[in-house]
C-alpha cells in the first residue's frame, strides 16, 4: 500500500538537506496533481501548528523545509557544549552593504566600510553567504559580489524582498551611497528572486584602499 501524500511529503521534507522548491517536490511526487500538492503541503503545515509540536513547516529560500520552533531554541542549545559560530559584526556590516548594493565591487564596499575587508570577504565566501555574480565593466575588471541562496537560508528569508528596512539595520551598517547604472559580464549562478533592493541615501566621502575586487 503506498503511503499517504502527506506522510511522503514528511518524509521527503525531514530527508532533504536543503529547502525543496514546490517546482522539485512536484518532481519527486509526480503521483499528485498541483492541486494535491498545495494540499498536502497545507495539511502539514497544520499538523505542525500545534504549540504542542516542536517542528514546523518552514518556507524559506524559495522552498519548504522541517525546521525547530524558534521557542525551543534554548533547549536545542544544550544539545552541544559549543554554541554555533555567528558572524562578527564587521563581517554583518559587509554582508548587509553586499545585500543592499549588489552587485558590488570589493573596493565600492571598502569605500562605504573606510577599511580593508579581505578577510571578512574570505569569511563569508567560505561560509558560502555572499556569491560571485560577473565582472565589472571597468579598467582591472574588478569581480562583482552579490547574496547567495545560502544568505537567505541562514537569515531565514523567502527572496530579497523580506530584507529588513534601512532604518531597521541603521544602528548596524552606514548607509552605503546611492546606487548607480552599471554594466557587467554575469557569471554562473542566476540572479535570485526579488525586487530590486532599495537605495539609501548617501554616506559621508571615506577612503577606500586599493582593491583587486
Amino acid at each position: 500500500m503506498s503511503p499517504e501524500p502527506v506522510a511522503t511529503l514528511e518524509a521527503l521534507l525531514f530527508a532533504s538537506p536543503d529547502p525543496l522548491p514546490r517546482e522539485r517536490l512536484a518532481e519527486l511526487l509526480p503521483e499528485l496533481s498541483a492541486e494535491e500538492l498545495a494540499a498536502a503541503l497545507a495539511a502539514l503545515r497544520a499538523r505542525y501548528a500545534s504549540p504542542e509540536s516542536g517542528l514546523m513547516l518552514d518556507e524559506v529560500a524559495g522552498g519548504f523545509r522541517l525546521a525547530t520552533r524558534p521557542e525551543v531554541a534554548d533547549t536545542l542549545a544544550r544539545l552541544s557544549a559549543v554554541r554555533p559560530s555567528r558572524l562578527s559584526r564587521p563581517a554583518l556590516e559587509t554582508l548587509a552593504i553586499i545585500a543592499y548594493r549588489q552587485p558590488i565591487t570589493k573596493a565600492e564596499v571598502e569605500a562605504v566600510r573606510g577599511v580593508n575587508i579581505d578577510g571578512v570577504l574570505k569569511t563569508l565566501g567560505e561560509r558560502g553567504l555572499i556569491r560571485i555574480l560577473g565582472r565589472k565593466r571597468e579598467p582591472g575588471r574588478p569581480m562583482l559580489y552579490g547574496t547567495s541562496k545560502a544568505f537567505l537560508e541562514y537569515f531565514g528569508f523567502q527572496d530579497l524582498s523580506e530584507l529588513p528596512t534601512l532604518r531597521e539595520i541603521e544602528a548596524l551598517v552606514a548607509s552605503p551611497p546611492a546606487p548607480r547604472p552599471m554594466e557587467y559580464d554575469p557569471v554562473g549562478e542566476p540572479e535570485l528572486a526579488g525586487p530590486a533592493p532599495v537605495s539609501p541615501p548617501a554616506p559621508p566621502s571615506a577612503a577606500a584602499p586599493e582593491g583587486r575586487g
